[in-house]
């Protein structure tokens, strides 16, 4: 009889919890809350995005997304590149990607509408293919060009690079991440560290129990409320034990408030994934050894595209601090820096260009004047915080249009080519 009862106590207690899963699990649904994850696993480039994935994105910014057969945020590419097309096929990391405003919204989209006026295409329709993924540096972006971008065969490759994260991401130091690949020297030649292919938690990831823990986090909106709970608090745990740097000074030093504006350098600078060393010169090896990865992989990634007779042109991005509206903000930061301006890491990699061949748009300094003069934010959104994070619509609208200017610029001195050719001698102007 106790048996019967315990029995019945238990069938009891498995119903509730069953029907208070299932109510909290349509509660979740009709309230339109959401964490969907768009990503895999990748033994080439260590994560990419999952073809087919979509969902609401609201963390910053709102849009929703939906990532195409291919595995690209964007709209379906034929892999044939049609004929009369001037293809131009775009790098980048979480700006590329864009996940903060819809895809028409997206510099890239800006882009291509942009520069279909251009006298220089001579009647082809330009077509942007973008292959943005969140987290990437110039390592996995040049991985991707090898195994995903070719099959497109663009006319133009063009890099856009975040300066304010991108020469950390390229140095397993700075980092510390074991589940994606790095390039490092070897006898003075950078070549591929794919070692995140033999860690735990890669091989963790071709189990079944993985691929089913990934299933359940596509459907259930219980298990997403929860995979993003546990990742702010691993966030803020992993922030404690590395606290973000503001160079060369030292945080504490950064964060005394200024005696003119009463602003800390992290009111203006405060943004995770982050590091504000990028705007010193460098003065340790770590990041002197960062900045030369970052330079070699540009200058490679410029080979393989002039191999494939093809254009290239690096454009680099902005940060929020660099063109926050009020210049109060700016020098302030740039004090406690002990720096004349926000704008090394742009000028180094131009100066690259200009000694290597490679075509190099700033978008950051013309940024910062048209922001000041329109008293406007680039960056941030309303439910994130305006100045800091991702551009906003106005942002991207901006990028797309200068792209498409310099972009324009740049064909324009080049006699038309026609687009079935076989091969093109390339022809790389300074900037």
């Amino acid at each position: 009889m106790v048996q019967h009862r315990l029995k019945n106590s238990m069938l009891l207690m498995l119903v509730g919890t069953l029907v208070g899963i299932l109510v909290c699990e349509i509660g979740l649904r009709l309230a339109s809350i959401s964490y969907p994850s768009f990503y895999q696993y990748d033994a080439d480039v260590g994560a990419s995005l999952r073809p087919e994935a979509e969902g609401w994105w609201k963390r910053e910014g709102e849009a929703y997304i939906k990532i195409n057969s291919a595995g690209l945020r964007d709209r379906e590419h034929a892999r044939a590149k049609p004929p009369n097309t001037l293809r131009i096929a775009v790098l980048g990391d979480s700006y590329a990607e864009a996940l903060q405003v819809p895809m028409e919204e997206a510099f890239w989209s800006i882009l291509e509408s942009e520069i279909r006026g251009c006298p220089a295409l001579a009647g082809r329709e330009p077509e942007v293919v973008n292959f943005g993924v969140s987290g990437y540096g110039t390592a996995q972006e040049l991985l991707t060009l090898r195994h995903r971008v070719w099959p497109y065969a663009p006319d133009v490759v063009l890099l856009a690079v975040t300066t304010g994260n991108d020469i950390l991401n390229n140095s397993r130091v700075l980092e510390q991440d074991a589940m994606k690949p790095f390039f490092v020297f070897k006898n003075g030649e950078l070549i591929p560290d794919l070692t995140f292919r033999d860690s735990a938690g890669f091989r963790f990831a071709q189990t079944r129990v993985a691929w089913w823990k990934n299933r359940m986090l596509s459907a259930s909106r219980i298990y997403q409320v929860f995979s993003e709970a546990r990742s702010i608090v691993k966030a803020r745990l992993a922030q404690q034990v590395h606290p973000p740097s503001f160079g060369a000074k030292g945080a504490n030093a950064a964060d005394k408030p200024d005696s003119d504006t009463g602003v800390t350098s992290s009111d203006g600078y405060a943004e995770a994934g982050l590091d504000a060393t990028v705007y010193v010169e460098p003065y340790d090896p770590v990041w002197k050894e960062a900045w030369e990865v970052t330079e070699g992989l540009i200058v490679l990634m410029r080979d393989d595209v002039k191999e494939k007779g093809a254009d290239f042109m690096v454009v680099t991005l902005s940060t929020g601090l660099q063109v926050r509206p009020d210049p109060a903000v700016r020098r302030a930061f740039e004090r406690r820096m002990g720096v004349p301006h926000l704008f090394y890491p742009d000028f180094r990699i131009r100066g690259l260009g200009e000694r290597t061949g490679i075509t190099v748009l700033n978008l950051a300094p013309p940024f910062q004047a048209y922001a000041e003069e329109h008293r406007v934010f680039l960056h941030g959104f309303e439910n994130s915080g305006l100045g800091k994070g991702h551009w906003n619509t106005e942002g991207h609208r901006l990028a797309g249009t200068m792209i498409a200017q310099k972009l324009c610029g740049e064909l324009l001195r080049k006699a038309p080519v026609s687009s079935s050719a076989a091969k093109r001698q390339v022809n790389v102007n300074h900037s």
